[in-house]
């Protein structure tokens, strides 16, 4: 019995990480740039405090969700081969 808790328990603990595999599939064009590139340039913004969000959106780029040091929410698309912000649709 506690055999079968710890694996489900894994199981559970490994189910994010598959979704972050599978957006690397998503983008794994040698032209796009990789999913934490994208992150790390959100990240040094100067307002930047904490992600909230990422999603891969199928036009190509990845929306992103943060929240600034005054608590505000920042939703943001970047272009997955340029890494530059593109206008929402």
């Amino acid at each position: 019995m506690i055999t079968r808790f710890i694996l489900g328990g894994g199981a559970l603990i490994l189910l994010p990480f598959a979704a972050f595999a599978d957006e690397a599939k998503v983008t794994s064009d040698t032209s796009s740039l990789q999913a934490s590139e994208i992150l790390s340039s959100v990240e040094r913004r100067p307002d930047f405090a904490r992600i909230s969000g990422m999603s891969w959106n199928d036009k190509g780029y990845y929306e992103i969700e943060y929240r600034t040091r005054d608590k505000a929410k920042v939703e943001i698309n970047i272009d997955a081969k340029s890494g530059q912000p593109v206008d929402q649709e």
